[in-house]
């Protein structure tokens, strides 16, 4: 509604004023509004070109007790592709970047996390980028490689993750000692103590115990400290890592490190782990691939329990004569346990100690 000011239109007045003063502006308030959102959206359309989105895919496989993520590259790069107008969904793209970058078509799929820090692929870098990650599972038989991919041991990338054989060496040689002196080296003693603190819950010092789901913490405590090179690439892409393990680019390695803890965790509560298995395998084989993911042994008697008490596996009938001593009985996933009890999993009767 125009003012009125002693029957004066303020508005008509003050446009008819500035025609004659600024004959090129436009002729109503109205236009120049519309010219200002204009303005707006041409803004707004150029930020949206500064902002990447990427589908990347963490795929497991367990190939001879050994948990196995699919990497490309120099085994340093996860495969991955941007997300564009013709993927008919963020699933349907992913799989189409796989499949096209590894001659692997994916099975079983989940949407891991999202990862959009602002700094999280290098800091001079004008674009915002976004990756939308996915866990992926497959069985051995069909994670074969080609020449332009791999499977590498996840613990090649997470040494410290591995206690099956008890704490991992470069935890107690070389993480534990430079984590404490981190910790020590804070400027003030709150600091000091917070550090202490956490150092000792992730990596079970102090008499704590070990907890396989902490995976992601771990790395990010040890990123904090600059014991990994992609602390340091920023600074000095050259420096070597001070810690024994294979880097990723970018923030690839905190991708795989989300996977681990997320599946650690979730073969507890759902039966994934059966998508990793053959369509026939013995019990030790499924223990062995349980210890596997968790990175620690379990106590074979409570493990057969607990199996048989949630009925999740069926005699097939037939034996294997591959254990290397008496013939063992073969076993499959009973498919129908998935609609008698709403969540079901291993529940990992680990040994601790």
């Amino acid at each position: 509604m125009a003012m009125q000011f002693r029957g004066v239109d303020v508005q008509v007045a003050a446009s008819k004023l500035n025609r004659l003063r600024h004959p090129g502006l436009p002729t109503t308030f109205a236009t120049m509004d519309k010219q200002a959102k204009g303005t707006r959206k041409d803004r707004a359309a150029v930020k949206a070109d500064e902002v990447k989105v990427d589908l990347i895919a963490f795929v497991v496989a367990v190939n001879d007790n050994e948990p196995c993520v699919l990497t490309i590259g120099q085994a340093d790069t996860l495969p991955s592709g941007p997300f564009a107008l013709e993927h008919r969904s963020l699933q349907s793209g992913l799989r189409g970047w796989v499949e096209q970058q590894t001659g692997h078509p994916l099975g079983y799929i989940e949407q891991l996390y999202t990862f959009a820090d602002r700094d999280r692929i290098g800091s001079g870098r004008r674009q915002r980028a976004i990756s939308i990650s996915y866990l992926a599972l497959t069985r051995k038989e069909q994670a074969a490689s080609s020449p332009n991919c791999g499977w590498r041991s996840w613990y090649e990338y997470f040494p410290w993750e591995d206690h099956r054989s008890g704490t991992a060496p470069v935890e107690l040689d070389v993480l534990r000692p430079r984590l404490i002196e981190w910790a020590d080296g804070a400027g003030d003693a709150a600091t000091r103590r917070e550090r202490r603190q956490r150092t000792a819950t992730a990596f079970g010092f102090d008499g704590r115990h070990w907890n396989e789901e902490l995976t992601l913490q771990r790395y990010e405590l040890i990123y904090e400290a600059g014991l990994v090179q992609e602390a340091g690439s920023a600074r000095d892409a050259t420096r070597p890592s001070l810690v024994p393990s294979k880097s990723m680019v970018a923030d690839h390695r905190r991708i795989v490190a989300t996977g681990i803890a997320r599946l650690r965790s979730k073969i507890k509560y759902r039966p994934v782990v059966f998508e990793l298995m053959p369509q026939s395998f013995t019990l030790l084989q499924l223990q062995r691939t349980v210890e596997a993911l968790a990175g620690r042994l379990i106590n074979k008697p409570n493990f057969r329990r607990l199996i048989e008490q949630q009925e999740l596996v069926e005699e097939t009938g037939e034996t294997s004569v591959d254990t290397g001593g008496r013939p063992a009985r073969l076993y499959r996933f009973r498919h129908a346990v998935l609609d008698e009890t709403p969540i079901v999993g291993t529940k990992l009767p680990v040994a601790r100690g």
